[in-house]
């Protein structure tokens, strides 16, 4: 490709990064040369961006095989950005997925609402789109969670709607280590979650059963404690390590959903109806100490500004699909308006053995 042609290509696009405007790095043509690869600013190699070097590339059969280029590169970076391919439609997307993950995933232990789209395909969080919704990853409190995600954008919003991520290798690093050794001493964290009063998914749907005794096996299976109160009311109680072992990669990260759970991580207004609605352990969810102990809100104070100085926000673009691994880098989303369509699915399933049944629950 010319100079006079990449300055044209590269002039075409809008990028942002924490809001600001960045021009990428020169792009790099891959191994195969059917693709080239660039970062959205120069001091951060989160995402890696993929686009075809040819303009009718077939995404998924480039993608089934170039299965190494894309694991290497998912586990050094964290993160892929494929843009500009012709993915157009759902069906697209699924086509890809069926490229590279055969193992896609349900959404177990859901806790925010979503339409399922196919067998394992969602829309993305259908939270008020007037609300943030903050850095997590997806999945940490379950025993067998997703390795990889992907978001598809159909169609981005007019304004705002971007899917922020942030390296949560990184995060770690900046936690100072007196936090981290505090959640070692008090044995990880605690999530404790009551269904049926009102706010969020039932039991029935987090945990797609609507029987209470196949629900009991599975509490017992993951380690949740469990206590049934009136009606459909449910209270539930399960401890996961703070730090995780990243499988493939050795990384330490960060990762689980104690700052995004914990109460005053809520927005102010939304805090305050909250707790005068609900005492401090009828709250919809929120997050403690492994031990049960309260987590002081310096603490978590600490916990957001590290998530903050490590995110990374950009423009999304029709077509664009975004690849992450799961254990490596956390994502949320940025308030929008207009009509915003993205689709997510998780794949690549990993048990984990860090944590252990609690027992029969409590009656």
């Amino acid at each position: 490709m010319k100079t006079t042609e990449l300055q044209q290509l590269m002039s075409k696009h809008s990028w942002s990064s924490k809001l600001k405007g960045v021009n990428p790095q020169p792009i790099r043509a891959s191994l195969d040369g059917l693709v080239e690869t660039s970062y959205l600013e120069p001091e951060s190699c989160l995402p890696l961006v993929v686009k075809p070097h040819l303009v009718d590339l077939d995404l998924p059969g480039w993608a089934g095989d170039n299965a190494e280029f894309i694991e290497t590169n998912l586990s050094k970076h964290g993160g892929l950005l494929f843009r500009g391919f012709a993915v157009k439609t759902q069906a697209d997307f699924e086509r890809f997925l069926e490229a590279i993950c055969p193992r896609l995933m349900s959404y177990m232990e859901g806790a925010t609402p979503r339409t399922r789209l196919s067998e394992k395909v969602y829309t993305s969080t259908e939270f008020p789109p007037d609300h943030s919704i903050a850095l997590h990853n997806e999945l940490t409190y379950v025993t067998t969670f997703p390795m990889k995600i992907w978001f598809f954008c159909v169609s981005p919003a007019a304004q705002g709607g971007a899917t922020p991520i942030g390296d949560v290798r990184r995060v770690f690093q900046r936690i100072p280590q007196e936090i981290k050794d505090l959640f070692l001493k008090k044995g990880g964290w605690m999530l404790v979650r009551n269904y049926g009063k009102g706010f969020g998914p039932s039991w029935k749907n987090a945990y797609h059963t609507t029987d209470r005794d196949g629900a009991e096996a599975y509490f017992r299976a993951a380690g949740i404690e469990f206590e049934w109160g009136d009606g459909e009311r449910l209270r539930t109680r399960q401890v996961r390590p703070a730090v995780a072992t990243h499988p493939k990669t050795g990384d330490q990260v960060w990762f689980n959903h104690v700052a995004f759970w914990h109460v005053s991580s809520l927005e102010p207004k939304l805090r305050e109806m909250f707790l005068a609605e609900f005492k401090e352990e009828d709250l919809p969810y929120n997050t403690y100490y492994g031990d049960g102990s309260l987590i002081e809100d310096s603490v978590v104070e600490v916990l957001r500004e590290a998530y903050r100085q490590e995110t990374v926000i950009f423009d999304w673009q029709e077509g664009d699909i975004l690849m992450l691994d799961n254990m490596l880098v956390a994502h949320g989303r940025t308030p929008f308006a207009g009509p915003r369509r993205v689709l997510v699915a998780m794949g690549e399933p990993w048990s984990r053995i860090d944590c252990a049944p609690l027992g029969d629950g409590r009656q």
